[in-house]
């Protein structure tokens, strides 16, 4: 009875044994076909986009105000610009409803081809169709990737904008500038041409400009577009690595079907 007991003992001990080492396998396994570019290219992305579009959506509404209360205080002149900047903060809605598809959909794109690349399920296959519709994702990929580097330097216009206004403001109370005539100093906004030349003042000078720059709008809206610029940077560095996850998936999945003819035969 006792040597009973013992071997049941035993074969127990090596069922679990081979049950944890099936599991740690199939682990092992699920984690194989992870793609963690496509991971963090999908993470970055998000948080790119989001960063855009949210304090690019903000900044504008503070832009305009600024415009409104110092700048251009007739409608009428700056009525173009208005109608401008709510397309825009359209636009941005559609930019963040588009990319937030087209990360979930690259992302489950990049889990089907890894598996299919590392030929760790044998339903996965590769076929024609799955060939396509991934050339497909590189081709659009790199589309988005160029019109992301053109906004990524749109963005860095109203950067540079509210730059050269604040150290207008910094240069007129720095005590080093020692400067007799503050009101000589003046930022127009009509040179940019962002209003018409007829707007009204279309400039600020001196401590009127000081006072722009104090107000929480200048600050709130200057800092927003950093990160707005901050964000289409980080957006167009994730479509890089996609670039590169979808483009070594494919051509790894055009060689391994070449490699299948070839066996055929």
């Amino acid at each position: 009875m006792e040597t009973i007991s013992e071997e049941n003992r035993e074969q127990s001990q090596e069922e679990k044994g081979t049950t944890i080492n099936s599991c740690f396998e199939c682990c092992i396994k699920c984690l194989g076909g992870v793609p963690y570019a496509s991971l963090v290219a999908t993470i970055l992305c998000f948080s790119g986009v989001a960063l855009f579009c949210g304090c690019g959506h903000v900044a504008l509404t503070g832009t305009l105000t600024i415009l409104e209360n110092h700048f251009s205080k007739v409608t009428s002149d700056h009525a173009m610009l208005t109608d401008v900047i709510q397309l825009m903060q359209y636009v941005i809605y559609g930019i963040a409803s588009f990319f937030f598809l087209y990360g979930i959909i690259l992302l489950a794109e990049g889990f089907y081809t890894t598996s299919a690349v590392k030929e760790l399920h044998s339903e996965f296959k590769t076929t024609i169709c799955g060939r396509c519709i991934s050339g497909m994702f590189v081709f659009l990929t790199y589309i988005l990737g160029i019109a992301w580097l053109g906004v990524f330097g749109f963005s860095a216009v109203p950067v540079f904008l509210f730059y050269n206004m604040w150290s207008t403001c910094t240069a007129m109370r720095s005590p080093v500038a020692n400067l007799t005539n503050v009101d000589t100093i003046c930022v127009d906004i009509r040179q940019y041409g962002i209003i018409p030349w007829n707007a009204a003042p279309g400039k600020a000078c001196g401590s009127t400009l000081g006072d722009i720059c104090n107000t929480s709008e200048f600050y709130l809206s200057y800092h927003l577009y950093i990160i707005a610029c901050a964000g289409a940077g980080a957006t167009v560095i994730a479509l890089l690595i996609y670039m590169m996850a979808t483009t070594y998936n494919f051509a790894v999945l055009k060689f391994k079907s070449r490699e299948d003819c070839c066996t055929k035969f």
